[in-house]
């Protein structure tokens, strides 16, 4: 059996495994790289050279650089302090959207989407909007946000760094931006005026998934809080939190009223979700007395050696029935309690629940003390990630904003901008070592390197002038203007089954050849490639619309029906734009 005839069972092959997912998307493209070598299609030394490519490094740095942006509560401070500056509801979802377009062009939208899940959840509830009727315009805001720039989302940076084998130069940092930007500026005023049409109008399901806890927090010196009423403090309206006591020396009020004056001092029992409780203990000068004596006691500050964890309590636990002061908790496993979940409602004080079977207790300290928590507790996870330091803010956001506008400008490649903001990130200690490798998406990084190599072979073997000869012939008659919708129609079709980086690398080569065989310039058709795969909206398999699939409450249907819409007006603008940008 010929090469190209091998290759090209190998790419069908490799077609039908990321449609279907019988294996992960970085195993086949494992298997994939390992047939390369194995049939001596390739040679190891081309074959492995993906996975130092430019393109590779520059994915992973982002990677951990937007966790250090989360780490520091940078964006998350973003959504709330929107939310304090904007009261009508219609007006505070519209800019909340468009907010988070702006910031998804610069982050994975992954993650802006999961931050700002919980911040337009609570501020949808607290407006009385169904929260199906926001939720996923706001899947869809990161969505098309990350169509703006080459950082924007993986996908166009693995498009930007594959064409350099295909004998392109890469995207310019904001080359995009020319067709993204209006696709964004369509797309939000649809999902302003015509969406909210279409949304089904459902209670949010978000409650389910993120545990209320209960804690202690007590009102440091300097905090803000002081002197102001529970109104005016926001704790409920911004932050997410609702005080179910306050303690004031030897005095206790319960539910206390919305014109009750917080004093320094004042132990305030909060109920909230995980985030909100770690947000408020970081940004509202409110400290949890447990967790102080806990540190003093070991000897240790809040670094990378303390851990945050879920820990259930089981049938047999020497807390049973016991308040956590009765049981000597901090003394007998030198950990803090930092707050307590429990299904049923409570009005109690941290401080004065009796544990039950079946209580989540959040669990502060050092790794060693969590891992000998023993058989009496069952952990459930490990939530160290999730706090945030604002006073680390600035510092991180001018590392990424100086990367990114270093690379932007062309006063450095991207790649070393990259490197340099995340060496920089951990010398300062804004993030482990251990946090920075736990965040790059491995599996995207995989797939990038193998599909590469699988690029260069394509080429090498003549596999390429085979299959885009075939296709030319077929594709001729449409001209140009056929072609590119036809490419865009194909791709945004690959990207509903498979992952969104590979459908654009299977169709880039293919799209490169044709154009080339056809005598048009390839690079409005490989801008038509990046631009559909980037904008998944008809299913709920894109990562950002799983994140609201359950808690929007919506089906499978209702994706395609707001969706739809949105994937067409993509593609007109596309087929109007990129013709007058980039010339056939």
């Amino acid at each position: 059996m010929d090469p190209v005839t091998i290759l090209l069972v190998l790419f069908v092959a490799a077609l039908v495994l990321f449609a279907t997912e019988w294996l992960p998307v970085d195993v086949t493209a494992l298997g994939l790289l390992s047939a390369l070598l194995l049939f001596g299609l390739l040679d190891p030394k081309k074959a492995f050279a993906g996975f130092g490519s430019d393109t590779v490094l520059t994915l992973a740095g982002l990677f951990i650089l937007t966790r250090v942006l989360l780490r520091a509560g940078v964006i998350e401070w973003i959504g709330h302090a929107l939310a304090r500056r904007v009261r009508n509801a219609t007006v505070m979802l519209r800019a909340m959207l468009a907010t988070v377009a702006g910031v998804s062009s610069l982050t994975s939208n992954t993650a802006t989407t999961a931050v700002f899940l919980p911040v337009v959840s609570g501020l949808s509830r607290r407006a009385g909007i169904p929260a199906s009727r926001s939720l996923m315009p706001l899947a869809f805001a990161s969505i098309l946000g990350g169509t703006i720039t080459v950082i924007g989302t993986s996908t166009n940076l693995v498009v930007s760094g594959a064409l350099p084998a295909t004998g392109l130069r890469p995207l310019g940092f904001f080359e995009l931006a020319w067709v993204g930007v209006p696709v964004a500026i369509i797309g939000m005023l649809y999902l302003f005026f015509v969406a909210p049409r279409l949304l089904p109008a459902r209670e949010a399901q978000l409650e389910d998934t993120l545990r209320a806890y209960l804690a202690d927090l007590t009102v440091a010196p300097g905090s803000p809080l002081i002197g102001q009423s529970l109104r005016d403090s926001g704790l409920g309206r911004d932050h997410g939190l609702t005080v179910v006591a306050v303690r004031r020396e030897e005095q206790t009020w319960y539910a206390p009223g919305a014109d009750f004056v917080i004093q320094e001092g004042d132990t305030l029992a909060l109920e909230g979700p995980t985030e909100r409780i770690l947000a408020g203990k970081t940004n509202l000068g409110v400290v949890s007395r447990s967790e102080q004596k806990m540190l003093a006691a070991e000897g240790v500050t809040p670094g990378a050696s303390v851990r945050l964890v879920e820990a259930v309590v089981l049938p047999g636990s020497p807390l049973l029935g016991r308040t956590l002061r009765e049981s000597r908790f901090r003394e007998r496993y030198g950990l803090s309690v930092l707050a307590l979940h429990r299904r049923e409602r409570t009005t109690e004080r941290l401080g004065q629940m009796r544990v039950r079977v079946g209580d989540v207790l959040l669990i502060q300290g050092q790794a060693e003390k969590v891992a000998g928590l023993g058989d009496r507790f069952a952990v459930l996870g490990d939530l160290t990630d999730q706090q945030s330091d604002l006073k680390k803010a600035p510092l991180a956001l001018l590392l990424f904003l100086g990367a990114v506008g270093l690379g932007a400008t062309g006063v450095l490649p991207l790649g070393v901008a990259v490197v340099v903001a995340v060496a920089l990130s951990l010398a300062l200690r804004l993030i482990s070592p251990e946090e920075a490798y736990g965040s790059v998406e491995w599996p995207v990084i995989v797939l990038v390197a193998c599909m590469l190599a699988f690029g260069t072979a394509f080429e090498e073997t003549g596999a390429a002038r085979v299959l885009t000869g075939a296709v030319s012939g077929v594709l001729e008659p449409l001209g140009p203007y056929g072609l590119l919708g036809a490419l865009f129609v194909v791709t945004v079709a690959l990207t509903q089954p498979m992952s969104n980086q590979a459908a654009a690398l299977v169709m880039l080569p293919l799209a490169i050849g044709t154009a080339k065989a056809l005598g048009y310039d390839p690079r409005p058709f490989v801008i038509g490639i990046t631009v559909a795969a980037s904008n998944s909206f008809i299913t709920p398999l894109e990562p950002s619309c799983m994140l609201v699939y359950g808690p929007g409450h919506y089906t499978f249907m209702d994706f395609v029906r707001v969706g739809a819409g949105l994937t067409l007006l993509a593609f007109a603008v596309s087929m109007l734009v990129i013709p007058l940008v980039w010339p056939f």
